[in-house]
C-alpha cells in the first residue's frame, strides 16, 4: 500500500493557467503616449520643469567665480580700451611724459566716466608693473571680471517670462571670438553665454572690446566643468543643441530652436569635444551652398541665434 501511494503521489495535478496573460500580451499596448508622459523624454523634462517653477520654488542662485585682473598696455590699446567702455579701476601715467593727444584724450576719457584712480607713476615702475613692455607712459588696470553662475542665466530667463536662449562654448580660445559671441547673444535677445573655467577664453579687455559694450548686460557664465553643466541644463527641460560639421539635423528643421535651447559651439579646427558631442540631444549642421568647411565660432553662433530668434518672434 504503502508503495502504491508513492505511485500516487508521483502523478501530474491539476495545472495552473496563465491566466488569459499571454492573451492579453499579444494585444499590444496600445497607442504612444505624447512626449511629455515619455519617461527621459525632452518634451517631459520641460513639463517637469515648468511645473517646479510653477510651485514657486525659489530659485538657488550661486555666486560665480571671478576672473583675474588685467593690464592694458600703450596709448592706443589704452585709449581704445576707454572709448569701448572696458571696465578700469586705475590709469597709470608715467611722470614727465610727453603729453601728446593720446595722452590727452585717455585723461579726458577716465575723467568723464568716473570711477577710475588717476594715479602717476615713475617710469622704472611701469617697467616693472608690465614686466618691460613698451607701455609709452600709459598703463591701464582692469578689474577681475564677476562671472555668473550657468544656473542663474536660466533661471533670469524664466523670471523674465521668457524660454532660455543660451550659448555655451566648448575649446574656444581666441577672446574676440567670445567677443563677438557675446554681441550677437545680445543682438537676438539671448540670455548670456557659458565658457569651461579652463583652457578657454575668458572676459578680458580684447573680449570686452570686440563685444562692443553689450558685455556690460550681457552675462558670461563660468562653468568648472562644461559637460555637468550641460547635463543640469538638461534636468532643468532645456535642449542642448551641438553645432557639428556632420549633424544629424538641418538648422532649418530643428524645431527645438523654438524653445529653451543651449547652442553649443566648438572651437574653429577640433569642433565639439568628443564628452560634449555625446551630451546634446541634437547635433545640427549648418548648410553652406559656398563650400566652405567651418565658421568661426562667432560667425556660427550668429547664424544660429537669428534661426532662433525667427522661430521666436
Amino acid at each position: 500500500m504503502a508503495a502504491n501511494n508513492r505511485r500516487m503521489s508521483g502523478k501530474k495535478g491539476a495545472q495552473v493557467g496563465s491566466g488569459g496573460q499571454r492573451r492579453r500580451g499579444l494585444e499590444g499596448k496600445g497607442p504612444t503616449p505624447p512626449a511629455e508622459m515619455r519617461k527621459g523624454h525632452a518634451k517631459q523634462r520641460a513639463a517637469q520643469a515648468r511645473v517646479r517653477r510653477s510651485q514657486g520654488r525659489p530659485p538657488q542662485r550661486r555666486t560665480g567665480a571671478k576672473g583675474t585682473s588685467e593690464l592694458v598696455v600703450g596709448r592706443n590699446p589704452v585709449v581704445e580700451a576707454l572709448r569701448e567702455g572696458v571696465p578700469a579701476s586705475t590709469l597709470y601715467v608715467q611722470q614727465f611724459v610727453d603729453n601728446d593727444e593720446r595722452v590727452r584724450e585717455a585723461l579726458q576719457l577716465a575723467a568723464e566716466r568716473g570711477g577710475i584712480n588717476l594715479m602717476e607713476a615713475p617710469r622704472p615702475e611701469l617697467d616693472r608693473m608690465t614686466n618691460g613692455l613698451n607701455h609709452q607712459g600709459l598703463v591701464l588696470q582692469v578689474p577681475p571680471y564677476e562671472y555668473a553662475h550657468p544656473e542663474d542665466l536660466a533661471e533670469a530667463a524664466y523670471d523674465e517670462g521668457e524660454d532660455p536662449l543660451i550659448v555655451a562654448l566648448d575649446g574656444v580660445t581666441d577672446p574676440r571670438n567670445l567677443g563677438a559671441v557675446v554681441r550677437s547673444v545680445s543682438a537676438f535677445g539671448g540670455h548670456g553665454v557659458v565658457v569651461p573655467e579652463r583652457r578657454a577664453a575668458g572676459m578680458t579687455a580684447g573680449a570686452w572690446k570686440t563685444s562692443a559694450g553689450t558685455a556690460a548686460r550681457t552675462p558670461v557664465a563660468r562653468a568648472t566643468n562644461l559637460t555637468r553643466a550641460l547635463e543640469a541644463y538638461k534636468k532643468a527641460g532645456i535642449m542642448v543643441v551641438g553645432l557639428a560639421a556632420d549633424g544629424d539635423v538641418e538648422l532649418g528643421e530643428l524645431e527645438a530652436l523654438g524653445g529653451p535651447v543651449v547652442i553649443v559651439v566648438g572651437s574653429e579646427g577640433k569642433g565639439l569635444s568628443r564628452l560634449v558631442g555625446e551630451t546634446c540631444d541634437f547635433r545640427v549642421r549648418i548648410p553652406m551652398p559656398g563650400g566652405a568647411e567651418s565658421l568661426n565660432a562667432g560667425v556660427a553662433a550668429g547664424v544660429v541665434l537669428y534661426e532662433a530668434a525667427r522661430r521666436r518672434a
